[in-house]
């Protein structure tokens, strides 16, 4: 069995099957400590995993004049663990400070806009795939017609007269349900769209 002084060795010359020893010799203290700082086994073994890696990538700033190999280890995984808290009271702050804003007020939709969401989902399922496609990443996604055209590889032509006959189907279907013009109801498909 080598010294942990003939394992340092081995590692800062780049010996990885050093670094598995150091890790089968070491890995135990350095994941107790971690578990007693974070008291949670999962981010422990994440710490620990870390501590090694950072052991390897580092591994020219041990020396042993300073101090043993495994007091090298446990000061990385101290280090790691205070990284871990940081990181996790910053994603809680963030947590609750989103959980703080207000929420956002229920509107609730008169029946006469349900039904408009109704007619314009059943008159998008009879579009043709193309045309409904186009008008679904125009209005839902909120893109321009040249991005239409790049996502779905129509020709930029293509992409209007689809959006423009998607609209007419639409507009005329509109008009049969009772508006005269479209969205000229107050809650007409171009809202509901």
């Amino acid at each position: 069995m080598n010294s942990d002084n003939e394992l340092a060795e081995r590692l800062r010359a780049g010996d990885e099957t050093a670094l598995r020893e150091v890790y089968d010799r070491h890995g135990a203290a350095v994941l107790h400590l971690a578990q007693r700082l974070l008291g949670n086994r999962a981010d422990a073994e994440d710490v620990t995993q870390v501590t090694f890696v950072a052991a390897w990538t580092g591994r020219d700033g041990f020396d042993p004049q300073r101090g043993t190999i495994l007091g090298w280890l446990l000061g990385i995984a101290r280090r790691k663990t205070v990284d871990r808290i940081r990181a996790a009271t910053r994603d809680q702050r963030t947590t609750e400070s989103v959980q703080v804003q207000a929420p956002a007020p229920v509107v609730e939709e008169s029946p006469d806009r349900v039904v408009d969401r109704l007619v314009v989902a059943d008159e998008m399922k009879r579009l043709p795939e193309e045309q409904r496609r186009t008008l679904e990443l125009a209005f839902f996604d909120d893109l321009s017609h040249p991005q239409i055209a790049a996502v779905t590889g129509l020709p930029l032509g293509t992409v209007k007269s689809h959006i423009r006959r998607g609209m007419a189907n639409l507009r005329r279907r509109w008009e049969v349900d009772g508006a005269t013009t479209f969205g000229s109801r107050s809650t007409g498909p171009s809202r509901a769209l």
